[in-house]
């Protein structure tokens, strides 16, 4: 063992300076390491992380690319010191551990498993179908907007819920206007007889979200809070299935989604600090 690779400085960075390096960066260029246990995880993680536990670090080091920078987090920072170093001494060249680890991230966060909603896009063998999941995920969470209007008294909470359905049908004509750039079909009424799913953004259902956040439908940053999370979670979702995809062409319109999906977060929280303010 080589025991000097434990007294390796390693590069820490605070969670807000972790939030703005992987801002623009997608997991084709920098790899978010979980080294926490798989319970920790599903209770809550980065949206994208890949999860290798710290005990096994070492005997799955060929599914971290040595290429990229790493950026390891644990519960308060002690497991992924430890993960930086063993990196650091297994060659690794830009490795990142973040203070503080995810009690300190504070950030949006995704839950479940590693593997949670990548199915719906595992069988998908084409950009153009992937884009036609992706617009009826859209279509199901601006359909879930719509529908908290009636169960509100507040206008200033309908004005929201009508600013997150506008805000998810902008999002339908971006992946639409690719669908007919690929295909050259733009009959956007025939195009939506054929989308059929029961799940929202990030591949759960209406009531999968209610049980999860339980949202004061009273309170305007209980809602905007809410957005957020499913927004987050449909990050973490696009994210993992472009990692886990083997065609460049379904991993890029992949990736492309997960961008608009970090622009919409940035939206809401700017919406969030307005309500605040």
């Amino acid at each position: 063992m080589r025991w000097k690779q434990f007294f390796t400085p390693v590069q820490s960075m605070s969670a807000a300076d972790v939030r703005e390096y992987l801002s623009d960066k997608t997991l084709q260029e920098v790899t978010i390491l979980d080294v926490r246990q798989p319970g920790e995880y599903e209770a809550g993680h980065i949206p994208g992380a890949k999860l290798v536990p710290l005990p096994e670090l070492t005997d799955r080091l060929e599914e971290i690319d040595p290429s990229k920078p790493v950026v390891v987090y644990c519960a308060i920072g002690g497991r992924s010191r430890v993960a930086s170093q063993t990196l650091s001494g297994k060659g690794y060249d830009h490795v990142i551990n973040l203070s503080g680890g995810y009690k300190a991230w504070n950030g949006q966060s995704a839950f479940g498993g590693e593997d949670e909603g990548v199915d719906l896009f595992a069988e998908l063998n084409s950009a153009e179908k992937i884009l036609a999941m992706a617009y009826s995920l859209e279509d199901g969470l601006r359909d879930f907007y719509l529908k908290m209007l009636d169960r509100v008294q507040d206008e200033r909470v309908k004005s929201v819920f009508r600013l997150l359905a506008e805000i998810e049908i902008k999002h339908k004509d971006r992946l639409f206007a690719e669908y007919t750039r690929l295909t050259g079909q733009d009959d956007r009424g025939a195009f939506e007889c054929s989308l059929v799913s029961p799940f929202m953004e990030g591949g759960l259902t209406t009531e999968d979200y209610m049980d999860r956040f339980k949202p004061d439908f009273d309170s305007v940053v209980d809602v905007v809070s809410m957005a957020m999370s499913i927004e987050a979670q449909a990050l973490d979702l696009y994210s993992r299935a472009a990692a886990w995809t083997k065609s460049d062409e379904n991993r890029q319109i992949l990736e492309q989604i997960a961008g608009e999906e970090k622009a919409h977060l940035e939206r809401l929280g700017q919406l969030l600090d307005e309500t605040m303010a």
